[in-house]
């Protein structure tokens, strides 16, 4: 199969899973994102991907078919029909690396997401770009809400994955502490024990069930206790320098919630956003202050309710 244009542009936006309590399971959608351009190369020829960055991973990420981009677009296109593509990759990053905003999602997304549009007329694929990018992460809960946007839950069961999708409102708003180390999925992962007890489990399923739910009925008074988690904050945190002092400064200035950041090492809050200001100017301050919190970073989201799209 020939591809169908010669350039495709992606957008796709950050993303926080877990939220507490929905552990590999729950995520949201922030209005941060990345942009990259497929141009493909004039010369039938050359079939080699030539890869420019800016912004966050300049200086670190790999310009070749190692590039989880490049690698990702590359697996799409065989499974799409598409023979050996050669093409000039130009990616515009925002969203850091290695600290639990969902780069890989975003980088798997993108990949899968322009192969389809060289692939296929017409609305992206998003089923197709769906299962892959699960497949592919292997688990749901950021390549779901960097394709849907807004706030999913989903579920993977025999290699197909299901999620509901329900558009954040803007009565709340997001608070990212980012600090200025990454913390590799791998190492927050292995913190986590093998086994955790019956009670554990139990606390666990009535919280994210209560989250999931605040969030479409836009109860976040609720958020308080549908956020609290006993499977994996716990363990996570003591890798967090600071961590714990971010926790108490947001929810001594009011945050209906804070958690950790898909698996770290970025803390988010949720305000409200008729007491965003106040938050955001005290919090600050704080940052400012306090030297075990000087390493971190805050940055003001909303949710992006649209997801990853394709121009």
């Amino acid at each position: 199969m020939n591809p169908i244009c010669n350039s495709v542009h992606v957008r796709v936006p950050a993303t926080s899973a877990n939220l507490g309590s929905g552990f590999d399971t729950v995520g949201l959608a922030l209005d941060y994102h990345d942009e990259l351009t497929f141009t493909l190369n004039d010369d039938p020829n050359d079939g080699i991907a030539h890869v420019i960055i800016h912004g966050e991973g300049a200086d670190t990420l790999p310009r070749d078919e190692t590039h989880l981009v490049v690698s990702t677009f590359r697996r799409a296109c065989a499974t799409f029909g598409l023979g050996r593509l050669g093409f000039t990759l130009e990616a515009t990053n925002n969203i850091p690396q290695a600290r639990g905003m969902g780069s890989s999602a975003e980088a798997i997304v993108a990949g899968i997401a322009a192969a389809a549009a060289f692939a296929q007329t017409g609305d992206l694929n998003r089923p197709a770009v769906f299962d892959m990018a699960a497949q592919i992460e292997g688990h749901p809960d950021n390549v779901a809400p960097a394709l849907l946007g807004g706030f999913v839950v989903s579920a993977y069961d025999e290699g197909h994955v299901y999620s509901l999708k329900k558009t954040i409102a803007p009565g709340i708003t997001f608070a990212a502490f980012i600090p200025d180390f990454k913390l590799l999925t791998e190492k927050a992962r292995a913190a986590l024990p093998k086994m955790v007890s019956h009670a554990d489990a139990v606390y666990n399923l009535s919280r994210a069930a209560l989250l999931a739910t605040a969030f479409c009925e836009e109860r976040y008074d609720f958020l308080p206790v549908a956020a609290k988690d006993s499977l994996h904050q716990q363990y996570r945190l003591p890798l967090i320098e600071g961590g714990e002092a971010v926790f108490a400064l947001a929810d001594g200035l009011g945050a209906l919630a804070t958690f950790i950041s898909g698996a770290g090492p970025t803390i988010l809050s949720v305000v409200r956003t008729a007491e965003a200001n106040v938050f955001f100017e005290r919090a600050q301050a704080a940052l400012e202050s306090d030297e075990e919190l000087a390493h971190f970073t805050l940055h003001r989201f909303v949710a992006d309710n649209e997801g990853a799209k394709v121009v």
